[in-house]
Order: structure tokens, then sequence, then C-alpha cells
């Protein structure tokens, strides 16, 4: 009441009065330990000096002293054991019961299992002429198995499930939920590698559905139900905001196409696409209010809106952390995000963060205890050293900041993102061997989108079983800041410097970590030049934005005037003719879009009008989406042979989504783009446009073979991946085979070329694509020699990096990229 004094002690450090209701959750936060013995020893009782007291009071200190450090030692000590304790508990099921013994075998086995997490979709990769089949992962305990001589054993051994290729019975599989029991019949193999969480692989052969012997729980399928209606609310939006809305809410990546997660992981926004602690942040922020009111009575938010009592607000904040957990699996990425999630929200809450780093190390010990396998996961330990981030660095950076002149949540939010990224970069390292340079930035313009689309998202996952068009609506607003994030992700990745090569391993971690150390410590001298500092800025946004004139410059790629360029794709093929400023014919899309995306913006093509794909093998074709990724293409034209067949189903269902017509390849076809013009020379007429050769017939005997012709009367001769049968007949066909002056060589400099052709054409420059370490040991030995003695000179991409060809007559030359 106005004008009531309040009772000693009712006051916190603010001044401000403190709710009625504080115990339940200052017991939450624990005490910050600001008022302790030495505080008040400086008030009443002083020891003189010379007297006697003074040094009782030493002697007490240094004893204090020792015991402290003892019991410091013995902490440690005392959590090694629990940690090897636990450690060996844990492992014993990994190497319990017959199950290892028979994955060493490859044995073949029925099994009864226990689902223990949400089928997920493999990655699809390319192996060679083939992509990856259609593959669900599945983590799930065996609790029965059948041996091949039929003994039965009952046993609790962590195994990974792989579904290859479960075709129509797909959405089953896909929609089975943790918990659920399965009968299913396999070979086992062992994991990939030794010192996992699983005892083995169990390829699942069992044709049709699931067969389920055990329904899930109940709260699993409240959970599943939950997930469900949220991606039910989400069908009706645009293709990115549909895919990452469910990851942003729940951690569901299922939707997630591979290209938007590539760009997520070259701007590190992968953070996004999984739970983290800052989702669980966001829901007890609109639970409490903003930072710094929690343990006041003018605190905000929701909950005193409702008039609850600060003890109700913190029963009802556990009830949302565990039904997140719930909703988003009971796993241990999941406790621990919501660990790290409370522990950032208590320090800016409460703005004791000196105090919570104590927490933040029990959290730790403690879900490692809960999960050893925790303790050799990259996932955990970027989250552990960017929550202390947080709780460390941020807020004197943010201050810092402040200090000099900086909006106060501005400087919160860069000195948050510096923070993190300082300490995160160096772990990334030691895996991909690369340092994002937009990271930053994008973190800071996605930052604001991710509250709304949480909040939003987890309204719609609430609604959607009671009022599904609710859920729609919430939805659709919601996306609007999933599709900014994913727009974020996107144009950050798609920056020429947005990533920049790093030694990799922890040799290259600790440079990293060394050079931030210094760039910290040289900061605020930097500060106090402002010239010099926008200077380091217009840099880094030249380094990253890398115009191509000043890019041409610098780097001398790619040469003025080039004709021809050989893209490096790793094992794979992929070719570009210069048709005009910014317009390319480009011969083959590689393995991998990325890899072909990123050499066309090297080049500075935005305009295609034709794209030729030899034939249907994934290692020419895979990287097709990367073609057309933001640029105009008149056409795709194909080999007459649709072999494999789901090769060829993926061009046309890829040309179809980017509303790209497709045309076959017509024998003695020619065609011109701007200064280019070009004939195909093979497949031949024959039954299905495949060329009749003589042990041939098969997909890399009917590859489209293009003799071209660029300014300066320079030719070029594309084999594709002939065979020696397809060599020889191209050499012996109607028309005489001229001498030309650039060969691309047949099947990535294979063992297997005719010499006879190669003797014909005699070029002066010989082009191989082929992977660094490719287990087909290509190029061949034998090959280049054979190219040598013709009077050829042999670049390779394995080894010079992309190739451009420039010049013609005694002018030709060739630069590497390497």
């Amino acid at each position: 009441m106005p004008g009531q004094t309040e009772p000693p002690g009712r006051f916190g450090r603010s001044g401000r009065p403190k709710s009625s209701g504080c115990s339940g959750w200052s017991g939450w936060l624990g005490r910050s330990g600001r008022f302790g013995p030495s505080a008040r020893s400086g008030q009443l009782g002083r020891a003189q000096p010379g007297q006697p007291g003074r040094s009782r009071r030493a002697a007490r200190t240094g004893w204090a002293a020792r015991t402290g450090w003892a019991v410091v030692v013995g902490a440690v000590l005392l959590c090694a054991a629990a940690g090897g304790a636990s450690a060996g508990l844990h492992g014993a099921d990994v190497r319990r019961g017959p199950v290892p013994g028979l994955a060493q075998e490859h044995a073949r086995v029925g099994a009864e299992v226990r689902v223990t997490s949400d089928p997920r979709p493999a990655r699809p990769g390319v192996r060679g002429s083939h992509s990856t089949p259609a593959t669900l992962l599945i983590n799930a305990d065996i609790t029965e198995v059948a041996a091949p001589d039929g003994r039965r054993t009952r046993v609790r051994t962590p195994v990974l499930l792989m579904m290859v290729s479960p075709g129509d019975d797909r959405a089953a599989w896909q929609g089975l939920l943790p918990s659920t029991r399965l009968r299913v019949d396999g070979r086992l193999s062992p994991p990939a590698h030794q010192g996992e969480r699983l005892a083995a692989v169990l390829r699942v052969e069992s044709e049709g559905p699931p067969r389920i012997t055990g329904n899930p729980t109940a709260v699993q399928r409240a959970a599943g139900s939950l997930r469900s209606g949220l991606r039910e609310a989400t069908d009706g939006l645009d293709a990115d905001a549909r895919a990452l809305l469910p990851g942003l809410v729940v951690g569901d990546t299922s939707r997630v196409p591979p290209d938007l997660h590539d760009a997520f992981r070259d701007t590190d926004l992968t953070h996004l696409l999984a739970v983290s602690g800052a989702n669980l942040s966001i829901l007890l922020f609109l639970l409490i209010g903003p930072p710094g009111s929690a343990l006041h009575s003018e605190r905000r938010g929701l909950a005193p809106k409702l008039g609850i009592s600060l003890r109700g607000t913190a029963l009802l904040g556990g009830a949302v952390t565990l039904a997140f957990i719930v909703v988003c699996r009971p796993e241990p990425s999941v406790l621990r995000a919501a660990a790290c999630g409370l522990i950032t929200l208590l320090a800016i809450g409460t703005g004791r963060r000196r105090s919570l780093i104590p927490a933040l190390a029990a959290a730790v010990v403690l879900l490692v205890l809960y999960d050893p396998w925790l303790a050799r996961s990259y996932g955990f330990l970027l989250s552990v050293v960017a929550t202390g981030a947080l709780l460390t660095l941020a807020p004197r950076w943010s201050a810092a900041l402040q200090r000099r002149g900086m909006p106060g949540r501005l400087a919160e939010v860069l000195a948050a993102a510096a923070a993190a990224q300082a300490v995160c970069a160096p772990v990334v390292v030691v895996l991909a061997s690369r340092i994002s340079l937009v990271a930053i930035p994008c973190n800071l313009l996605a930052e604001f989108a991710v509250a709304p689309a949480t909040v939003l998202g987890f309204a719609a996952l609430a609604v959607a079983p009671a009022a599904p068009p609710v859920a729609e609506l919430l939805a659709r607003i919601a996306g609007w800041s999933a599709g900014w994030i994913a727009w974020v992700a996107r144009t950050g990745a798609d920056l020429p410097g947005a990533e920049a090569p790093w030694p990799g391993g922890w040799a290259g971690a600790a440079l990293l970590a060394g050079l931030t150390v210094l760039a910290v410590l040289l900061a605020p001298r930097f500060a106090r030049h402002p010239w010099l500092c926008a200077a380091a800025a217009l840099l880094l946004v030249l380094v990253v934005v890398r115009p191509a004139p000043l890019a041409r410059v610098v780097t001398g790629w790619p040469p003025p005037g080039w004709a021809f360029a050989l893209c490096d794709v790793g094992q794979g093929d992929a070719m570009v003719l210069a048709a005009g400023e910014g317009t390319g014919v480009v011969v083959d899309a590689g393995p991998d879009p990325r890899s072909v995306d990123r050499c066309l913006r090297d080049l500075g093509v935005t305009r295609v009008p034709l794209v030729v794909l030899t034939h249907f093998h994934a290692d020419h074709v895979r990287g097709l989406p990367g073609v057309l990724r933001g640029r105009a293409v008149g056409a795709i034209q194909t080999t007459g042979l649709d072999e494999p067949p789901e090769q060829a189903a993926f061009v046309r269902r890829t040309a179809a989504e980017a509303r790209v017509g497709t045309v076959r390849a017509a024998p003695g076809e020619r065609r011109r783009a701007g200064p280019v013009e070009w004939q195909v020379l093979w497949p031949r007429a024959g039954p299905g446009g495949v060329a009749a050769v003589k042990g041939g017939g098969g997909p890399n005997d009917s590859s489209v073979t293009l003799y071209v012709k660029a300014a300066g009367g320079l030719t070029l001769l594309l084999l594709g991946d002939l065979e020696p049968p397809a060599q020889r007949g191209l050499l012996h066909g109607p028309a005489e085979l001229p001498r030309v002056d650039v060969l691309k060589v047949a099947h990535h400099g294979s063992a297997f070329q005719d010499t006879g052709l190669l003797d014909r054409v005699r070029p002066r420059l010989a082009l191989i694509s082929c992977g660094a370490g490719n287990p087909y040991g290509h190029p061949s030995p034998r090959t280049v020699d054979a190219l040598r003695a013709a009077g050829a000179r042999v670049l390779r991409t394995d080894t010079d990096g992309a190739v451009a060809v420039t010049g013609a007559g005694r002018e030709l030359r060739a630069v590497g990229r390497s």
C-alpha cells in the first residue's frame, strides 16, 4: 500500500521492494555470495594492528585456503571417479550380449527392438556413378535377438536401424514414434567408428510396413500428435518456411533440404536447426517478463498479468521445461539444451553471471554422468563453450560497446554473437577445416526473427489439436520470420567469400584461438582509431563480397578472355563454355550442387542458354540444382538413354521444379551461343537413341560427345565418359575427326582409352576432371603417359584445381586455380 513501511530486509540491491513470493524463485536462482564474511569483517569487531586476533585470523585464513584446495581436489577426484563408473556402466550396454559378436560376423538375425528416436532420412550422396539410395535411420535398443542358429537371447543393446529404399512404405516408417516396439529381420554389421554408443548397425531387410508389436507410450503419442499438428499447420507455407519452422520450434528437420542445410552450415546458423537453450529461454522470458524483473514486484510477463505468484511462476516454469523436453523428445541433446537454456535465462534474468559459472559446471557434470557419450560430442562441447561465453565474455563486451556509445540492446546482441562465435569457431575448425566470415552478421540479422518464429510456432503447436485453422494462421505469421531466417542463410552462403579455408585439426584450432585472443587484446587500441576500424571493416566486406573486377586482379581468376573452364567438382564432370558476358553453356553438372554453383559464381556466369548432360550418371547430373540456382537457364539437353532410371527421373523432376524444358540431343545437330558453336558427334542414331556399338550401349557409351569451336579457331572435344568401343565408333564415323586444341579426357582419365583416338586428335592440352584421393585410381598413369607421349600438356583438377583455357594458336594457354 502507498506509504506503508516495509520491514527490514525486504529490499533487493536495486532498492525496490521484492515480491512476497520471492522465496520460490530465489531458491531456484541461489545466492550471489556478494556479502560474505570478508565483507562483514571490515565493519565491526575489526582487530587492531599488533593485537593477537590478527595472527589468529591469519592462521584461520591459511587453514581455510588449504581446506578449500583440498575440497576442490576432492571434488575433482570424486567427479572423475563418478564419470569413470558411469562410463563403464554405459559402455557395458554396448559390449554386453551376443549382438557385438554377431555384428562382427555380419550375421542375419531376427530382433525385437524398441525405437528410441524419431526416424530421420540420411543425407543423399554420390558414390561413383550412382547416388546413395533413400535411407531412413532410426536409433533403437534390441530387446531380444534370434541368432542364425535359432537361439533367442534377451538383451538391451543400442543399435542403429537402417531402412534402405522403403518405397511406398516410407510414410509408415517415418511415422514411428519413440518407445514403439518392432519386430525386424536384417543383417548386423559393426558400427562405422569404434567407441560409438552403438553396438551394431542393423540393416533392415523386412519388406512392407513396419511390424509393430507394441504401441508407443501415451506421452510419446501426445508429443507426436503435437509435432504432427505443427507440420500440418505449415503445409501451406513457402518451401523454405515450411521446412524451417518445425526445426526452429521442436528440432524437426525432416523437411529441410540439403541445400538449405548447407546454407545454414556455411553461415554458422546450424544451431537454429536443432533444439537449443534459446528456445526454452524465449518461452520462459514470455512467462516471467524482460531480463532483470524476475525478483521485483514490478516484474512483467504473462505470469503476473494472470495473477500468478513468484512461487507459482517458478513451478509453472518447471512445467514448461518438462513439456519442452517431452515435445522435443527426452534425448540427451534436448536435456542438454534445457539445462543450458535455464542457465542462460538465469544469468540474463538476475545479472548474477559469475555465480552461475559453478551452476554451468554442475549441469555439465550431471549431464555427462547421465550420458557419458556426451563427453565425445562436439555438439555438446559447442553448447557448453557458447553458454560459458554468454555468461562471461558477452556482458563485458556489451558494457565496453555501450561505453563507446552503442545502444544497449544492439550492444548486447552484438556482444553475444561475437562471444559465441569467438569460442565456437576453433571447435568448428576441428570438424570442417574452414571459418565463416559471415557468421556474426548473419546471426545478428537472424536473431531478430528467432523469437517471433519460436513463440508463434509454439503457439501453433499448442492449438493445432483443438483449432487447426488458428494454428494455420499462427504458422503463416510465423512463416514470415522463418522465411526471413532462411533468406539470411541463403544470401550469406551465396556470397563468394562466405567462408575461408583454414588448417584443420587441433593445431588449426589452436592457431585460430591464439589469433582470436590477440584480436581481442588489440581491439581496445584499434577502437581509438576510427579510420583504422573503418578500413578493416571495408577490407572484410571486400573479402566477403569479392567484386568480380577486384577478385580478378587479386587472384588472377578467371583469366581475361577465357574460352573454356573445367570446374573442380571432385570426382565428377562439369565444364563451362564462354558464350558472352556473364553467359556460359554448361556441360555436365558434377556430383555436388554447391561445387558447381561456386564455380559458376567465380566465373561470373548468371545466364545459361543450355545445360548439356552427357549421360545420367550421378557424378554428372546430381549438381544440376546448383546450376539452376539463381540463374536464367534456357533448356536442358540430355542423351537418349534413360539409364540409370532414378537419375533420369531426378533430372526431369529438378527441371520441372525449375520450370526449365528438357530436349534430347540429336545426332549431327549444330548449335551456337554467342562466339561459341558446337556439333553433336555422338551418340549416333540407334534403338532408343543409343549408339549401336559392339560391346557398348551402356550409359557411358551413350554420352553426348561435342566438337566445339570458339573465337579465334580454338577447338575442343568433349568425350563425356565414352568407353573404348564407343571411342572407336567415333573414330570410324562418316566424317573424319579432326585434330583439336583441347581434349576433355573421357571417364576422368581412366585406363580404358582408345589409343587410336588419342593419336588422331593429338590435343595440345588434355584436361582431366577427377577428385583428390578417389578410390578408382583416376587418372590412370598409363593414360597420362599416353597423352604426354602424344605431345599434350596434361592438367587435372585433383592437383591443378579448376582449369581455364584462353587464347588460340600460339597464344593458347591453360591456367589452373590450385
